[in-house]
């Protein structure tokens, strides 16, 4: 979940190390700090909350050195303060290490390292391997990390500086990402790719049970159980930094939620034969035979991705009339899921590093599955480990409240839904082309949405002091209804929850009383006479209904308060626009909050602990 960086070369190591935590802090930021060898010695530097704090500390006193490590924090143990800071180093300050991920058997190490006599500053489980490293250091750097390691349970990217190896720079990596960036008298490491393309473009990915060694002119690869040398190609990022830019807009969320035309048509782009009408995915290595066992479909992932499920099972079900299970990552490998060789498991993660999710992906394959991952990020654990992938063509996304991941991530299963209809032959070919035009035909509309957004800003003004905000919908609404309230509580901290509208009366109307907020979302006809019926249930207990509905449906005037209105489209294919207003008012309520729209409370962008 914390983001690392590390650097040895000839540039100013603290200027670099600060500015790769820039890209870095949407990983984390209840703290963060830098520990630089300036030649003597091993500096370190941290403070308790964002990196503006550092900043000004370093202004007054900066370190000097040409290689060092830093870290941003996203608290697990131990409170946010500046002893549980990272980097970390031994009663004698000869190493230095900063870690992201859980030591699982950290208080059976600290409890032998007291009693050995060493002095622990921190309520961190990280701090054991600081001090593991003075007290297993037996003279060469690779041994110690061996013997270190042999003592950790859980899961830890490191990277190490020690006054010891003034000219080395050390990397280990096992079930947290970690990056080896490789440039012209110098290189890195970090946790993610955003960081290091300042400096280089052409990156190693460490796997797990695998450590690195860095020196200015050189990076070696090694199995960490073995010492063994490994060869391995470096993997060119072909993406701009630009895109990892605002590029002129207020907040990456606000950019990034315009981007999603862009988005979509990326991931649309070589996927479908407009002449034919269509989809075909040339990643997939899958036979009709392959096809025609599955016997059940089960998605599994965390947060907006499950809520791009949810639609995936929609979607996949009416097409394929194959049975889809979704399931939350977190609660799937704590029990006994009924997944074999006739099941396909799909996996969803825009990082491809979610810890619950990549835990899924190996406990499906040793029950037989074939694994699907639809992941964002080429060469992420997640797209490495799956049987297949789909990658979708979101670009970078910085804001922790996912945007346009989650449209492409949907899009994709609209996508993935019409291929295998048309592979087994379950939908006529009319319905098909024509639920594939009206696919294509999104991107277009959500610029319109975007065109039009100046009422949403509005009412999102109108609904900042409310202590509760409710969404319900029925059907594909109600799948987008739980995205829209989750997008509100992440980055407004307002209380919301989101139902589906025909369950009010089962309880929730309880909570409905005179001014409530409610946004309503109305797009399925077949079911529009009985969610304009849940309307009045709650505009009877005086509940204020914004309404968002399709072009044209002119019922919902008598019912609602307010009403917003999305493009016309084929009814199965309406989540992709319906989300659009609900991302914007999310974001522009924060804004009138005073929040910090890209980086909210409590939340980073990556989970990769469990």
């Amino acid at each position: 979940m914390c983001g690392i960086i590390g650097y040895i070369g000839e540039k100013d190591t603290q200027q670099v190390l600060t500015t790769g935590l820039r890209k870095l802090e949407y990983r984390g930021y209840d703290s963060v700090g830098i520990a630089v060898f300036n030649g003597e010695s091993v500096q370190v530097e941290k403070s308790k909350g964002r990196l503006e704090e550092l900043q000004q500390q370093l202004d007054q006193a900066p370190v000097l050195g040409n290689m060092g490590i830093g870290h941003t924090r996203w608290a697990t143990h131990g409170r946010p303060s500046d002893e549980n800071s990272h980097p970390h180093t031994d009663d004698k300050q000869e190493f230095a290490v900063v870690h992201n991920g859980i030591i699982e058997n950290y208080l059976e190490i600290k409890r032998e390292l007291i009693e050995e006599g060493y002095t622990f500053r921190s309520e961190t489980d990280s701090e054991v391997i600081s001090h593991l490293f003075s007290h297993l250091y037996s003279g060469d750097m690779v041994t110690t990390i061996q013997k270190v390691v042999q003592r950790l349970e859980g899961a830890y990217a490191l990277g190490i500086v020690s006054k010891h190896e003034p000219n080395r720079l050390y990397a280990v990596r096992e079930a947290s990402p970690l990056i080896i960036g490789s440039g012209e008298y110098e290189a890195l490491i970090s946790s993610d790719i955003p960081a290091v393309l300042e400096h280089t473009r052409d990156i190693y990915i460490l796997e797990d049970g695998e450590m690195a060694i860095l020196t200015k002119e050189n990076v070696t690869l090694l199995q960490t159980e073995t010492g063994r040398e490994l060869s391995r190609d470096m993997f060119r990022v072909n993406w701009d930094m630009e895109q990892a830019e605002k590029n002129g807009y207020d907040h990456f969320m606000l950019k990034e939620i315009h981007e999603q035309p862009a988005a979509l048509l990326k991931t649309m782009t070589g996927r479908f034969n407009k002449e034919s009408m269509t989809v075909d995915f040339e990643e997939l290595q899958w036979s009709d035979e392959f096809i025609a066992q599955w016997n059940k479909i089960t998605i599994v992932a965390c947060g907006t991705a499950y809520h791009a499920g949810l639609i995936g099972k929609h979607v996949i079900e009416e097409l394929t009339r194959i049975p889809v299970d979704v399931e939350v990552a977190s609660e799937f490998r704590y029990r006994r899921p009924i997944v074999n060789e006739k099941t396909l498991v799909i996996v969803v993660s825009q990082s491809g590093e979610t810890a619950d999710t990549l835990a899924a992906l190996r406990q499906s394959q040793h029950l037989g599955a074939n694994v699907l991952a639809i992941t964002n990020v080429v060469g992420s654990s997640i797209a490495r480990e799956a049987d297949e992938v789909i990658l979708t063509m979101a670009g970078p996304e910085i804001a922790v409240a996912s945007t346009k991941a989650y449209t492409t991530q949907v899009l994709t299963f609209y996508l993935l839904g019409i291929y295998l209809a048309q592979r087994k032959h379950t939908v006529s070919e009319d319905y098909s082309r024509q639920l594939l035009q009206s696919v294509i035909e999104i991107p277009s509309k959500i610029e319109e949405i975007l065109e039009h957004s100046k009422g949403i800003r509005w009412y999102s003004e109108s609904i900042k002091d409310a202590t509760s905000v409710f969404f319900i919908g029925r059907g594909l609404d109600h799948a987008v209804s739980l995205e829209g309230s989750l997008k509100l509580k992440e980055i407004s901290y307002i209380h919301s929850e989101a139902y589906a509208a025909g369950e009010l009366k089962h309880g929730t109307l309880a909570l409905v009383e005179e001014g409530t907020p409610i946004i309503a979302l109305i797009t399925q006809d077949e079911i529009s006479e009985k969610m304009l019926g849940n309307i009045q249930e709650v505009k009877a207990r005086g509940a204020q209904v914004l309404g968002v509905a399709t072009e044209g449906n002119v019922n919902i005037w008598e019912y609602v308060d307010q009403s917003c209105y999305i493009p016309c489209t084929h009814s199965a294919v309406t989540p992709l626009l319906t989300v659009i207003p609900l991302q914007l008012i999310s974001y522009y309520t924060s804004l009138a909050l005073g929040n910090d729209v890209d980086k909210p409370r409590n939340l980073a962008k990556s989970v990769t602990v469990e």
